[in-house]
C-alpha cells in the first residue's frame, strides 16, 4: 500500500492532512488525512499544511491532526496475514463448542400458523 502524496505540484512528500473547501461558507477546512481521496479535496504534506493561507474574507478552520503513524512495514503486513491465515485454517470438531441452546418449539397450530413457546419456558419444560 503506497502512501498518498501531497497534492501540490512538484511535492513528493507523504500527505498527512486533507484540505476541503466549503464555498458556500467561504471556509477552508484542514483536518486529518481522509480515508480515501475524494473529488474536490486535496491531500497536503506537513510543510504545505503549516504554510496554508486562504483568500481575504475566507475562514481557515484547522482541525486537530491525528498523531503521525508510520505506514505498516512489509513485515507487519506479513505477520498480520499469517495471523489471519492461522485463524482461518483452524477447525473445531462438531460438538466441541458450548452446548447447543434450546430450540423454540411450536405449542399450538391453527392452519398454517403456529404459536412458538418462549425459550425460557421451553427449557424449563425440558428439565421436568
Amino acid at each position: 500500500m503506497k502512501p498518498r502524496l501531497c497534492s501540490k505540484s512538484g511535492c513528493r512528500q507523504a500527505a498527512i492532512a486533507t484540505l476541503t473547501y466549503a464555498y458556500a461558507d467561504r471556509a477552508a477546512v484542514v483536518g486529518p488525512l481522509a480515508l480515501r481521496h475524494e473529488p474536490g479535496s486535496y491531500d497536503l504534506c506537513g510543510d504545505h499544511c503549516a504554510g496554508l493561507s486562504t483568500p481575504r474574507g475566507w475562514e481557515l478552520i484547522r482541525l486537530p491532526l491525528d498523531e503521525w503513524e508510520p505506514t505498516p512495514s512489509h513485515d507487519d503486513l506479513l505477520a498480520l496475514a499469517d495471523a489471519v491465515r492461522e485463524v482461518g485454517l483452524t477447525w473445531d470438531a462438531p460438538g466441541a463448542g458450548p452446548a447447543d441452546p434450546p430450540q423454540p418449539r411450536v405449542t399450538r397450530r391453527r392452519g398454517h400458523l403456529g404459536v412458538v413457546a418462549d425459550l425460557d419456558e421451553a427449557a424449563a419444560s425440558l428439565e421436568r
